[in-house]
Formats: structure tokens, C-alpha cells, sequence
């Protein structure tokens, strides 16, 4: 069989054009985890978080990714946690000491508190000077925020900002609490939960990327560390791979080129990098999406893992 030659051209004109188009570019993004090691008191203790974690990131193939870590819990089995991590190659990296809310802080308190984890946390191994808002809040004022700028720089520090947000560590919450009261968990439709409430979050933001950048750049997602995360992060990673994400090293998505970018404007809340580029372009609605509701979230976490709805109708769970 003959096919012509300009059947041929056009054939790949249109993979040309595919690849080229917003729809056709390669989507991807690094896996960040906040708090660590966050307190480990519910279903799972901290050494069985760690190493389910770190059983999920072996067995689906994940890069390297960052925890941002708390300077004030590095002691004891916390500072084993992180070490545990940072011996598998994962990177430790500057969250404050207490976690503070810089809206509710000095620009000297909130430098102190930092210099404090700093102490900490740069005697771990594989720390980066890196540094993430707590909150992801960078200052209500112009002269708190410019000023942890001025004072990021001459550290040689980054600034960790993240571009997919969510809300796991609500969802992470109702979860222990259920566990707390004993409630009848499905923990199928907790696994499925969490995956979609994350996907329609990164798919909502990587959208809003398109729109106001012109395409996909490498994602920082956030992520904390808690059960929920080592329970389910691998079956995470394999939905977006279905989706064709690709995961790849944290330090490869900030040398993305809007790991440069700076906002002039004060945001008081701050939903991340690309929502913060969409703001200074013009946008005014739909900054923050409906996945990081607390009452949507607590409303599915009910109806799809308590079954609450089957109680009403007095079908048992």
C-alpha cells in the first residue's frame, strides 16, 4: 500500500501541533511534604509512618522529594524520622522552628524563630537551604514580606513556594479523629477520596497555569507528612501517571523558570505561585478551588467514608 507523501507531512504536522499546543505539553511536577516529622499519635506511630512512607516511594518509583521540616520537632523519633529520610535521599529542608503565622508575628520574631530551626535542622543530612512559609504566608505588610526577602537573599536561602495546593492535612484530620472515636472507617473510599480530592486540585491549578503562562511548567505539589500520605501517596502517583504526569527530583521543578517569579502584591492568604501570576494578570475569582473547602471535604469524608448517608436511611455500615 502507497501512502502519498503529503498525507504523511500532514500526519505529523498534527503530532507537531499537538505537542506544541497546551493540551499536547508534558505535565509534571515534584512532591514536597510540609511539617515533618509531624506528631504521629493516631494510627500510625512515627517509625510505622516512615517506613510506609518510605515503602511507598521504593516500590512506585518516586524521585527524590523534599520534607520541610520543623525545627522545634527534631529531637528523639522525630530527628530519627528525618534521618530515615534523608539516608533513603530524600531532602531536609527549613519550615520555621514553631510553625508560626508570620500575619501574626514581628518580621524579628519571625527571623529569630527561624534562626532557631536553623540551629536544628543544618545538622541533619542532605539539608538544603531551602525555606517554606508556614501557611505558605510571607507577610500581611509590605515591610514583613520584603524584608524576610532581603533577609532569604543574604542567607542564600529559596524560597520554597509551591504552585498545586490541597487540603490533606483536613482530610488527614477528620481521618485520626475517626480513629479517635472508634468510627467505622472504608478505608477503600478514604483511599479514593484522597486521590481525587488532590487530582482536582493539581488539574484545576495546572489549568490555570495554561491560561496565564501559556503552558505546563514543572509543579511543586504540597503535600504534609501524615498517615493519609504514607498510606496512599503511591496510589496517587499512579492515577497521575494514568493521567500522563510524570514525577520528577524537587530540585528539577525550581529551575522552572517561575521560581524567579515575584509578586508586588500583599497577600494576606496565599494560594500559591501560579494563582499569585494569575492575580497580577487580572484575576479576582476562583484564586482558591472548591477541593480546599473544609465543608465540601467534610461533607464527601462523611457521605463516602463514615456513611453517614446510609445511617440516615438505617442501612449499617
Amino acid at each position: 500500500m502507497h501512502i502519498k507523501a503529503s498525507a504523511i507531512l500532514g500526519f505529523f504536522s498534527f503530532i507537531c501541533a499537538c505537542l506544541l499546543s497546551p493540551l499536547g505539553m508534558t505535565k509534571s511536577l515534584a512532591i514536597t511534604l510540609d511539617d515533618s516529622p509531624r506528631t504521629a499519635t493516631g494510627y500510625l506511630d512515627g517509625p510505622s509512618r516512615a517506613k510506609q512512607l518510605l515503602n511507598e516511594i521504593e516500590r512506585h518509583n518516586i524521585p527524590q522529594i523534599a520534607f520541610f521540616s520543623v525545627g522545634k520537632k527534631v529531637r528523639d523519633e522525630g530527628k530519627e524520622r528525618l534521618i530515615r529520610y534523608a539516608n533513603a535521599g530524600h531532602i531536609i529542608a527549613h519550615h520555621s522552628n514553631t510553625h508560626l503565622d508570620f500575619n501574626k508575628h514581628s518580621l524579628s520574631d519571625y527571623i529569630a524563630d527561624f534562626e532557631q530551626a536553623e540551629t536544628q535542622l543544618r545538622t541533619l543530612p542532605n539539608y538544603k537551604p531551602w525555606f517554606r512559609f508556614p501557611y505558605l504566608r510571607e507577610g500581611n505588610t509590605q515591610e514583613k514580606r520584603d524584608g524576610m526577602r532581603a533577609y532569604l537573599q543574604r542567607k542564600g536561602y529559596r524560597n520554597a513556594y509551591i504552585t498545586l495546593n490541597n487540603y490533606d492535612w483536613y482530610l488527614e484530620s477528620l481521618f485520626q479523629t475517626a480513629v479517635a472515636k472508634q468510627q467505622t472507617i472504608n478505608f477503600d473510599a478514604l483511599q479514593k477520596l484522597y486521590v481525587e480530592l488532590i487530582i482536582e486540585g493539581i488539574e484545576y491549578y495546572d489549568q490555570m497555569a495554561i491560561e496565564v503562562l501559556g503552558r505546563s511548567p514543572h509543579h511543586v505539589l504540597l503535600l504534609h507528612e501524615m498517615d493519609i500520605t504514607a498510606m496512599y501517596l503511591g496510589d496517587l502517583v499512579d492515577a497521575l501517571r494514568e493521567k500522563g504526569w510524570r514525577t520528577l527530583p524537587v530540585e528539577q521543578a525550581f529551575k522552572d523558570e517561575i521560581a524567579k517569579y515575584r509578586t508586588e502584591k500583599i497577600f494576606k492568604f496565599n494560594p500559591g505561585r501560579i494563582a499569585e501570576i494569575a492575580y497580577d494578570q487580572g484575576k479576582r475569582k476562583g484564586l482558591w478551588h472548591h477541593s480546599l473547602d473544609e465543608a465540601y471535604i467534610k461533607h464527601r469524608f462523611d457521605t463516602e467514608v463514615l456513611g453517614h448517608d446510609k445511617q440516615k436511611t438505617g442501612k449499617t455500615e
